[in-house]
């Protein structure tokens, strides 16, 4: 029987996949449904717990080259301006946590994975491929066929093709997205134009009343990531699927109404605009929901979340560590459903916690009147020990070895 794994998806967490796996010894076939292997988005966080991950996977020197360490997260009000609460990073995040705090371009940690991909002879990646569906004989392995007519066999199937998966709907069955009403506009921009008071090392969120921005350096600070999310629903004739809309920056200001000048500074500095509409899938249930048998699902396959943890890429960094853990362990079993039903017992419950943690902050980013009151006194009254988060940072958990 062929042992190999093919890996479904070749965005972020497919590639940390098929690492994964390669530094274990385990073969894998990576399907990208794409002529060319790319990135969509901006930038996104990664906490010390992903980070991790990366250095031991001997990418540290990697993500030195292409991210920024911010110093410290700044929370503010959008309205006028005045510091509601901050988090030191840079140097404290690596004396409590072990480990650096970054924020880079989603291009350039797509970038850095693929180039350590390509150095394996353990993965073969296969583009212009998109799975048509799966059939599993749990003796046997895994049978996929593609668009086009292809077929390939191999022990296990992972899908890590994001929040429409093909695979999540053959294990699961077809399941609509959630739309959160919730609109994301995203723009970049070179550091030398953003206003002098905001060039700062940092991470700074605004919070107002149905609204939020965020924005932190990336590309070694050469660069800003901005996102500003707002309520909001895509016209009708819009494809819901689409990374990449039409954005009118008319739109997002009267959208942001009555916010500080100098939050309007940063938002006016930003040449062009892209607009992402925000859906996700409840949390999840039970380990059934991220593996059955010979297939498993990574990352937003399984636990699509709200951005406002900033743990989404790093959820899916974490699975696929998850994986390539236990492929490493005998004591995980040599045979593929047994090493899966270990890694979803392992991944589901804290991937389930951020998730409505992720949910829950949209609720509190985005308040008004009393709750947005009892936010801000909190805010206040714990400073850090309200926005730091011990239990996620110091993850990745270790595998569990038994059910």
């Amino acid at each position: 029987m062929n042992q190999h794994v093919i890996v479904a998806g070749g965005g972020i967490g497919g590639l940390a996949c098929a690492l994964a796996l390669a530094r274990a010894g385990v073969r894998s076939v990576v399907l990208e449904q794409a002529r060319a292997f790319a990135e969509v988005g901006a930038g996104l966080q990664l906490g010390p717990n992903a980070v991790r991950v990366l250095a031991e996977w001997g990418l540290m020197d990697n993500l030195l080259a292409c991210a920024a360490f911010p110093a410290a997260l700044r929370v503010r009000d959008a309205h006028d301006g005045r510091q509601l609460g901050q988090l030191r990073l840079g140097a404290m995040a690596l004396a409590r946590h072990g480990q650096h705090y970054a924020t880079l371009h989603r291009a350039d940690l797509h970038s850095l994975l693929l180039t350590a991909v390509q150095q394996r002879p353990e993965v073969q990646l296969r583009l212009g491929a998109r799975l048509s569906r799966c059939e599993e004989d749990a003796a046997s392995g895994v049978r996929v066929t593609l668009e086009g007519g292809d077929t390939l066999s191999a022990g296990a199937l992972i899908g890590c093709d994001g929040l429409w998966s093909r695979v999540r709907a053959q294990m699961l069955g077809e399941q609509p997205v959630r739309a959160t009403g919730h609109l994301a506009y995203r723009g970049l921009l070179r550091t030398t134009d953003v206003p002098p008071a905001l060039r700062g090392n940092l991470v700074t969120a605004w919070l107002g009343p149905r609204l939020h921005v965020v924005h932190y350096p990336v590309k070694q600070g050469e660069r800003f990531n901005l996102v500003a999310v707002v309520h909001g629903q895509l016209p009708s004739t819009d494809d819901p699927q689409a990374w990449t809309h039409a954005a009118h920056a008319t739109d997002l200001r009267r959208a942001l109404g009555p916010a500080c000048e100098e939050l309007m500074s940063m938002v006016n500095a930003v040449p062009d605009w892209t607009l992402w509409p925000l859906n996700d899938r409840p949390a999840l249930r039970g380990p059934h929901e991220q593996a059955q048998g010979r297939v498993a699902l990574l990352g937003d396959a399984a636990h699509p979340m709200r951005p406002y943890f900033a743990q989404g890429a790093a959820m899916a960094i974490e699975d696929a560590w998850t994986l390539g853990r236990l492929a490493q362990d005998p004591a995980a079993g040599d045979d593929w459903p047994a090493r899966l039903a270990l890694y979803a017992q392992t991944r589901w419950r804290r991937n389930a916690r951020v998730q409505q943690l992720s949910q829950r902050n949209g609720v509190v980013f985005h308040a008004s009147g009393l709750l947005r009151w009892g936010r801000n006194t909190a805010m206040a009254l714990l400073g850090e020990r309200l926005l730091d988060n011990t239990w996620l940072y110091e993850g990745p958990p270790e595998p569990r070895t038994s059910h």
